[in-house]
């Protein structure tokens, strides 16, 4: 197994929004090597963002992640951020044509957006 760099991990957690921090500190603690986890948590002090916010951005974030089997978060097919929902789509070649039928997991931000027409569906022409 190949060690990790830490001075790219340095750099990365550096360039990374807090958010993402967060996530990896709370969300997918238990997937990060101890000495990228001292870092981003030095990162976090360094940018004012306290262990009780940290705290509460944990359970914010476990209250409506899916939980995999194995007790971590899925992550979106779209990001790093924890997943909040599954969908049954068409897994689409160069996003056009549909292939075959997949569930995606999606987080808040990258969801299917509701469109005017989901909030008022049509009436029954049947009834």
């Amino acid at each position: 197994m190949r060690g990790f760099d830490l001075r790219k991990v340095a750099e990365f957690i550096r360039r990374a929004d807090t958010e993402e921090l967060l996530d990896r500190v709370t969300i997918y603690r238990d997937g990060m090597e101890p000495a990228a986890l001292d870092l981003m948590e030095g990162e976090l002090d360094r940018r004012g963002i306290s262990r009780e916010e940290i705290a509460e951005h944990g359970e914010a974030r476990w209250e409506s992640a899916i939980r995999l089997p194995d007790g971590t978060a899925q992550r979106c097919n779209y990001c790093n951020r924890p997943a909040v929902m599954r969908q049954r789509r068409w897994h689409r070649v160069f996003g056009l044509v549909p292939i075959f039928p997949r569930v995606f997991a999606y987080c808040a931000t990258h969801g299917p957006k509701k469109t005017k027409d989901d909030a008022n569906p049509p009436a029954d022409a049947g009834s």
